[in-house]
Formats: structure tokens, sequence, C-alpha cells
């Protein structure tokens, strides 16, 4: 069954969420513009670009394929972010924040595969 992904409020948060890192990563340093900088912009990106990928899918088994690859971004940004804030690219109090929505992303999207129909 295909969903419209703009209407998902997945999606929405992934995009929110997505800002949110560009912002954040601008205040990186010069020499991290390929490295981290890049990487992670790229991995939240990614979150919801698969929930848009994935909402185009006949079945609710594909679409949910992407959703956990989605999932699997979320981990490896939250990794990511936790490197940066060890590297003082931004402060610890941030950390929490971006933590919790990152958090709060991945529970929404697995109660989201919750009702698909696999």
């Amino acid at each position: 069954m295909k969903h419209n992904f703009k209407n998902l409020n997945i999606w929405k948060l992934a995009i929110e969420l997505a800002n949110h890192i560009y912002i954040l990563t601008d205040t990186y340093p010069k020499n991290e513009e390929f490295g981290l900088k890049s990487q992670i912009r790229r991995c939240s990106v990614s979150v919801a670009s698969n929930i848009a990928e994935g909402s185009s899918r006949s079945s609710d088994k594909d679409f949910n394929r992407f959703l956990e690859i989605s999932l699997g971004s979320l981990y490896e940004l939250q990794t990511q972010i936790i490197i940066s804030a060890n590297r003082n690219y931004f402060e610890m109090s941030k950390l929490e924040d971006l933590e919790n929505k990152i958090t709060e992303l991945q529970r929404m999207i697995s109660g989201f595969q919750k009702n698909l129909k696999l």
C-alpha cells in the first residue's frame, strides 16, 4: 500500500531534524568540510529520503525495509553527533536536545512499523 510521505509525521520530523543538523554543522571547523560535517549531513538527509522512497513501494513489506534503513541512519547520526560533541564542535547541552529528537524519531518510526501490514 502506497503512502503519501508528505503527510507522514515521521517524514516531517525527519525533515525538521535534517534542517537542525544543517544549522548545527554550519559551525563545524573547515577541516571537517569533507569529513564528519559531510557525513552527518548525508546521514540526516538519508533518514527522510528513505522514508520518502519507501513510501512509493507497492507493499508495506518493502516500505518496512526502507524504514529499517532510516532507523540505521538515525543510529549512525546519533554516533556522529556524540563524536562531534566530544570534539567540542558544539556545546554538550545541545547533545542532549539532539539525542532526544533522534530518540523520539526512532520511537515514532518503530511505532509506525508496527502498524504496517507485513
